[in-house]
C-alpha cells in the first residue's frame, strides 16, 4: 500500500501548524502574553508566546511539517516497493 505524498503532507501540515497555534493560545490564556524565546522560537525566528507568534507557528509549522510529511510518505512509499519486490 502507497501513500499519497499530498494528502500525508498536508495532513502534516495541517496538524502540526494549528497545534502550535492552539497551543500557543492555550499558553496566552493561562500566563499571558511573554516576549522570551522559547525552544520553538529558537528553531522559528520570530516565534514568540503572542498573538502575532501564534500566526508565525502557525505559518512556520506548517511548511516545516508539510515538507517533513512529504519526505516521510516519499521515503515510506520507497521502502514500501522494496519490500513488496522481495516478498514476491
Amino acid at each position: 500500500m502507497k501513500l499519497n505524498i499530498k494528502a500525508f503532507a498536508l495532513a502534516c501540515g495541517i496538524l502540526w501548524g494549528v497545534g502550535l497555534f492552539a497551543l500557543t493560545w492555550w499558553i496566552i490564556a493561562f500566563d499571558g502574553i511573554t516576549g522570551e524565546v522559547t525552544l520553538i522560537g529558537r528553531l522559528y525566528r520570530g516565534y514568540t508566546i503572542s498573538p502575532i507568534g501564534s500566526l508565525l507557528g502557525l505559518v512556520y509549522g506548517f511548511c516545516d511539517a508539510f515538507i517533513g510529511g512529504a519526505i516521510l510518505a516519499w521515503v515510506y512509499n520507497v521502502l514500501a516497493t522494496r519490500f513488496e519486490r522481495k516478498a514476491l
